[in-house]
């Protein structure tokens, strides 16, 4: 397994010593606190690494390729919609990779699969273009809702390295896989979560789907830097300031039509105002506020723990 090299920390012996516990009676109590210690250290060390491996703030880059992928054609903008409009203000190319159409989610009993896949994929592009982001640039992976994890594999992972592969982006969104533990979230989400980030590792290596070197001319690739949305509250460590966009962040939220009610048990294409207004009103109370701004929390990593 190969490695990327972290801060050394000292054995236990040697820390029991340092921290004068080498005498202790009580060896169980001690060895927990030293390995409460080293936990504290090491997560220190890596989280100041990651921060201060970052060389611009996501808001302020300009001119670069951003890789987002989403799980449903809604999530990337719940979770980065303010985010993905600064980048397009910056002339970023911004690509959106969506795992699944999204077919499954209505109370409608006239609702259809297919119909409600075409619903949502009109959606996502008028949601996503009121951000900034052409409708050529969303790329859509196909897959049934709720069916993710049940995907062939590695087909699954295969398929977002070659995309990684191919676009070669200089920052990846995704949704946050966790970094110490794994992050719970819903179906679907799990799963895309974990599939990107491995897709992440396999992409470095090209003895991961050699075929896409040898066949398809896609070259091993390092994505730089990685920002994860829906973090938990615990590991979020980055923010993005989107007071001046979070109007049309809701605007864009808002074009998800289908998502809401009640178009969710009945469907209609349009809002009825006071129902528009009442769905802003609690996504505005949703939305975070971080000293008394409107922000988007992430997981900022420019790796990923190896083992």
């Amino acid at each position: 397994m190969t490695r990327r090299h972290f801060p050394q920390v000292e054995t236990f012996a040697h820390l029991r010593y340092l921290f004068g516990l080498a005498n202790s009676h009580s060896c169980v109590l001690a060895e927990v606190r030293v390995k409460k210690i080293v936990l504290l250290i090491f997560s220190t060390a890596v989280i100041s690494l990651n921060l201060s491996a970052q060389t611009q703030r996501l808001e302020e880059v300009h001119g670069k390729t951003i890789l987002i992928f989403t799980p449903h054609p809604d999530d990337d903008v719940f979770g980065a919609g303010g985010t993905i409009a600064l980048l397009n203000r910056n002339r970023n190319k911004v690509i959106i990779i969506v795992y699944t159409n999204d077919n499954k989610g209505s109370y409608d009993p006239d609702m259809t699969s297919e119909r409600l896949a075409r619903i949502r994929r009109a959606e996502q592009e008028v949601s996503e273009g009121l951000l900034g982001t052409p409708k050529e640039n969303i790329l859509w992976m196909g897959y049934d809702d709720g069916m993710l994890e049940y995907a062939p594999q590695p087909k699954l992972t295969e398929e977002a390295t070659a995309i990684i592969r191919r676009i070669r982006p200089d920052v990846l969104l995704s949704v946050d896989p966790g970094k110490w533990y794994e992050r719970w979230h819903k179906t679907d989400h799990r799963m895309a979560a974990f599939n990107t980030i491995d897709a992440v590792r396999a992409a470095e290596f090209w003895l991961y789907f050699p075929n896409q070197k040898l066949q398809l001319g896609l070259e091993p690739y390092r994505v730089p830097e990685m920002y994860f949305f829906y973090p938990s509250p615990q590991e979020a460590n980055y923010w993005v300031n989107i007071e001046m966009v979070a109007d049309l962040k809701l605007k864009a939220a808002a074009m998800q039509v289908s998502q809401f009610e009640p178009s969710v048990n009945k469907y209609r294409p349009d809002w009825d105002p006071k129902d528009l207004e009442k769905a802003k009103e609690e996504m505005r109370k949703e939305q975070p506020k971080k000293d008394g701004h409107y922000v988007e929390a992430f997981r900022y990593a420019t790796g990923f723990i190896q083992y």
